[in-house]
């Protein structure tokens, strides 16, 4: 959603795709491809003793594939760590894992929905997913959108390994020299890790901390009355007080900054300026798709719809769960929010 105001970014430069670039000793940045409006992603080659790890993976695709195999030609894979589920995060490692004959480290939550998730490829929508939709206020046309990309995820991940390595937060992962303190977020994804060196003063964040936009935080068919942005907001505020100030925070999208504590804090007033914003607009009843305007400043078009009514859909359930909105389900089945 937004710019942060008080970052410093720490090269001029960004790697071309398929290129290394050193950001500190032992500590390797990848710049990815991805086909998305989102264009890129940021991997990370750590040093092991004589072989190295991973951290994050991009989607399956020969594209990537290619650019994995020249990335670590010559060098013996030991490892392979991932911050959460998501295709653009998840997606490469089960091949890795498989090619190189190493394990997968993940946390619990990510790695079990992550499973159920490929699992529903080639399904079909469930009645759940489309009556959540048409809630929300989809029209025809999106809804059949829904159904026809239901399943999607699996296609940019590789099966997962059959076991895997849990982190926990908390956990203090040694990884050649120095050691790799696990910091969970929520919100984003289930049980999202995040990888703090104290030694090394570096912070790879994956999309829990991001330099330029906020991660989207949404609710989904499967838990629709979740509160994932309650999760999110504690998570960011729990983090400020366990990263240092001047920390090199390693994002997943973005170019690596200076910081973080500034940009907790922008990701934490933004949403709640949103929340107010959203609070405002809902004096007369309102569906999901209709408080668009209170949250995003982008235009919302078939290819977001779905990510937006989601996040919509998280604040609407952030303010029903304090009791400043109610709720009330037509007879079509459309859910109208106003202010209490």
């Amino acid at each position: 959603m937004s710019t942060a105001p008080d970052i410093a970014y720490e090269f001029e430069i960004r790697p071309d795709h398929g290129d290394l670039v050193p950001v500190a000793d032992g500590v390797d940045w990848l710049r990815m491809p991805l086909p998305f409006a989102l264009s890129h992603i940021n991997l990370w080659i750590l040093r092991d003793g004589d072989r190295i790890a991973i951290v994050d993976t991009g989607i399956h695709s020969g594209k990537s594939r290619d650019i994995w195999n020249a990335a670590i030609a010559g060098r013996e894979l030991g490892r392979v760590l991932v911050t959460h589920l998501h295709p653009d995060h998840v997606g490469n490692a089960g091949w890795l894992c498989a090619e190189h004959d190493v394990e997968l480290w993940m946390t619990r939550e990510e790695y079990l929905l992550c499973r159920i998730l490929v699992a529903d490829t080639g399904r079909p929508a469930p009645d759940a997913g489309v009556n959540f939709y048409r809630a929300a206020g989809f029209p025809d046309d999106a809804l059949h959108r829904y159904q026809e990309m239901f399943g999607m995820f699996g296609k940019f991940v590789a099966p997962l390994p059959e076991s895997y390595r849990r982190m926990r937060d908390g956990d203090e992962i040694p990884i050649d020299d120095s050691t790799w303190t696990v910091i969970v977020g929520r919100g984003h994804s289930p049980e999202h890790a995040c990888l703090l060196n104290e030694e090394k003063n570096l912070l790879i964040s994956g999309d829990q901390v991001l330099p330029r936009i906020s991660s989207n935080v949404s609710v989904y068919p499967t838990e629709p009355h979740a509160d994932p942005l309650r999760e999110w907001l504690a998570s960011l505020a729990t983090m400020k007080d366990r990263i240092p100030a001047d920390v090199l925070v390693l994002p997943a999208h973005g170019s690596p900054f200076r910081g973080a504590l500034e940009r907790l804090d922008a990701l934490i007033d933004e949403h709640m300026l949103g929340l107010e914003k959203l609070l405002h607009l809902c004096r007369e009843p309102q569906r999901a798709v209709d408080v668009f305007p209170a949250l995003f400043k982008a235009k919302i078009s078939a290819s977001n719809l779905i990510m937006a009514t989601g996040e919509a859909t998280a604040h609407l359930n952030y303010l029903l769960s304090d009791g400043l909105l109610d709720v009330e389900t037509d007879a079509e089945g459309v859910r109208w929010y106003r202010r209490s």
